[in-house]
């Protein structure tokens, strides 16, 4: 029987986290990458 995983995505202001579960819950699986800040000038 194959196993079955979910991914789990998460975007956020200053990174991105990947998450994979197994079937019972168990974090199989994580990763984080910084995206950093980047402000727009309006005084233009």
């Amino acid at each position: 029987m194959p196993l079955h995983y979910i991914l789990a995505l998460d975007q956020g202001t200053t990174s991105s986290r990947s998450l994979v579960f197994d079937e019972q819950g168990n974090i199989i699986s994580q990763a984080q990458k910084n995206s950093g800040n980047y402000f727009l000038n309006p005084a233009g």
